[in-house]
């Protein structure tokens, strides 16, 4: 009786291990099952400018927290050539972390995506061209149709934390104060002026009480006025330009370690967010 007894109680603890062990793995199963909100993929280069790598592997460290938390995916690439239909088929949002994409076929595939609805966030360098540099205004549909910007114009120096100004409503700026501190950036200005383009809705834009902008050590990299759009979309796209993706790294001291980083700011960030989740639960056009 006593073997029955001790045989029955392994026999039963037995049931419940297994039972445990199956439900825990049927629940494990579910939640890998769970489909995403949206996918992201984000390509970069990460090897010009110890400012643009530190970003870049900033973000490859954020995106996947920030992704976890919110339920999209987020893939990152540094092989410039699954810029193509097939590849881009799988994610609902794109992102280039610092430089653009220069064979022929990419730039076109990646124009045809955007123009089926695919969704877009440039950050900083992503918008950069300047003839007779490495990256030529040689993407005409990119710079001028697209982003808008047109060329490179000058940048202040050093990456130094502006006042930034809301411009205009947008799910991209919910819930960010009318005005907020940055974190510190290289600012860039450009060639053509977006205020007196019809297709772009300028959401962020460098406040007066910023100005002086910039240390130098050179007079041209200090701004003292003018109007200077950070954050813009094209109403024709799905898409954000973000000028901000420069860290500050310790140039002088020679020890290129980074000094800033960008995705510590808690408001610039939201918006960062903000536009993720709006591109990514938009309908295609």
């Amino acid at each position: 009786m006593t073997i029955f007894n001790q045989n029955h109680q392994t026999f039963f603890k037995r049931s419940i291990l297994v039972f445990l062990l199956t439900f825990s793995l049927f629940g494990f199963s579910q939640k890998k099952k769970e489909n995403p909100k949206f996918k992201v993929i984000a390509f970069y280069t990460a090897k010009n400018d110890q400012a643009h790598i530190s970003f870049v592997h900033e973000a490859n460290k954020y995106f996947p927290n920030l992704a976890e938390e919110n339920h999209f995916e987020y893939d990152s690439t540094s092989n410039w050539d699954n810029l193509n239909a097939k590849f881009l088929a799988k994610y609902q949002i794109v992102l280039f972390l610092d430089t653009r994409p220069e064979k022929k076929e990419q730039r076109e595939a990646f124009q045809k995506y955007m123009e089926n609805g695919g969704g877009f966030i440039g950050f900083h360098f992503s918008a950069f061209a300047l003839n007779n540099s490495s990256y030529n205004q040689d993407w005409n549909w990119y710079h001028n149709t697209f982003l808008g910007s047109g060329e490179y114009g000058s940048n202040t120096w050093r990456p130094t934390s502006a006042v930034l100004r809301v411009e205009n409503q947008h799910p991209v700026t919910k819930n960010l104060p009318k005005t907020f501190s940055s974190a510190p950036n290289e600012w860039y200005r450009w060639s053509n002026d977006l205020t007196k383009n019809p297709d772009i809705e300028i959401l962020l834009a460098i406040d007066e009480s910023s100005f002086p902008l910039g240390t130098g050590p050179k007079a041209h990299e200090i701004w003292h006025s003018g109007y200077y759009p950070v954050v813009w979309t094209n109403k024709k796209y799905k898409m954000l330009y973000v000028n901000m993706g420069h860290n500050d790294i310790d140039y002088e001291g020679g020890t290129n370690k980074t000094l800033s980083y960008t995705f510590e700011n808690k408001t610039q960030s939201q918006l960062i967010l903000n536009a993720l989740l709006w591109l990514g639960n938009s309908k295609k056009k």
